[in-house]
């Protein structure tokens, strides 16, 4: 395992890390606890010291499990938990230092910990980046004890860029991947000048990038692969990063074609960790067969220029004329 610095937090994490959304299962599925346990220990046993996970995930079992995690291991595992995504209704109003001191304080209590290696906002409407008061409470919290840095979740490049205006936000997590390339254009530049960490985030494109659907596979009606392709329950670009499913799997093709000897799961990961600014990678796993086989972008050799550049003219061909300024 390769470990890159997270930005002004100080921690070297493993660049290949774990987002739990799925630990437990798949989505929609009840959550397994044993399913995550195992999952959680292959990831530390090869390496991983950084896990992503969020209050909302599973409604607070995967902090459990991640908590369980860390009470069993003596490795020192940095953890990244969110807060905000429980306000209902999920709007500018609804984000005061009252209710997100309480969320940092129930995911305490749900990993049993007395602080909090990094908090992050879990995707607030963009009228609250413009709120000194908010990013002001998690001072508060640090001095307090129960956090030692503050992150963002962002759905856009735009709220990036104006979250690391506030001096106290350490790192910032975003969706990046071979369907999604706007970050590198400028705010990867930005955030190098403020030492922010870049976490990224939806790395398969919600398993588009995998290479393994077709027009024929059938999503259940619990998964927001089915439901939420249009954006009905939250920001469209969380699925399949925006792009129209038919649109992606001509993209999907095209990579086959062009890369027809490579994993292409392998391809999508090892394509991201290619650019330095980027800290981790965290790829989610709903079995650990799958945390197993993402590891092994460990072994793949690095992408030569003549790869980069053909992955860039199909992005170009095939998804930037209709996504590329919407995130």
């Amino acid at each position: 395992m390769q470990y890159r610095l997270l930005g002004k937090t100080g921690f070297k994490i493993s660049e290949v890390s774990l987002g739990t959304w799925q630990v437990g299962g798949k989505w929609g599925e009840i959550f397994n606890h044993k399913t995550a346990d195992t999952i959680l220990n292959t990831a530390v046993d090869n390496g991983v010291n950084f896990i992503d996970t969020a209050d909302v995930y599973s409604d607070g079992d995967s902090e459990k499990a991640v908590g369980r995690l860390l009470k069993n291991r003596s490795e020192r595992i940095y953890v990244a938990t969110k807060c905000g995504r429980r306000l209902n209704p999920h709007t500018n109003e609804a984000y005061t230092p009252k209710a997100l001191r309480q969320f940092v304080e129930a995911s305490l209590t749900n990993m049993q910990l007395e602080c909090l290696d990094l908090i992050q906002l879990h995707c607030p409407p963009t009228e609250v980046f413009y709120r000194p008061e908010i990013f002001g409470l998690f001072e508060d919290l640090k001095k307090e004890g129960k956090i030692l840095n503050l992150g963002v979740s962002v759905e856009k490049v735009e709220e990036a860029i104006k979250a690391i205006e506030f001096e106290n936000v350490s790192t910032i997590q975003i969706i990046y991947n071979m369907f999604r390339q706007r970050p590198n254009e400028l705010f990867f530049k930005l955030a190098k000048q403020n030492n922010v960490g870049i976490i990224a985030r939806v790395p398969l494109a919600s398993g588009l990038l995998t290479g393994k659907f077709s027009e024929e596979s059938i999503f259940s009606k619990d998964d927001h692969r089915f439901f939420n392709r249009n954006g009905e329950q939250f920001d469209k670009g969380e699925t399949f990063s925006g792009i129209d499913y038919n649109t992606g799997l001509q993209a999907v093709n095209a990579l086959k074609e062009a890369f027809p000897h490579k994993n292409l799961t392998l391809l999508a990961l090892k394509w991201i960790l290619m650019f330095e600014d980027v800290s981790c990678v965290i790829p989610g796993a709903s079995k650990v067969e799958q945390i197993q086989s993402n590891l092994q972008v460990e072994n793949v050799l690095e992408l030569s220029k003549d790869d980069m550049k053909t992955i860039t003219s199909i992005y170009t061909e095939f998804i930037k004329p209709k996504v590329h300024q919407l995130w």
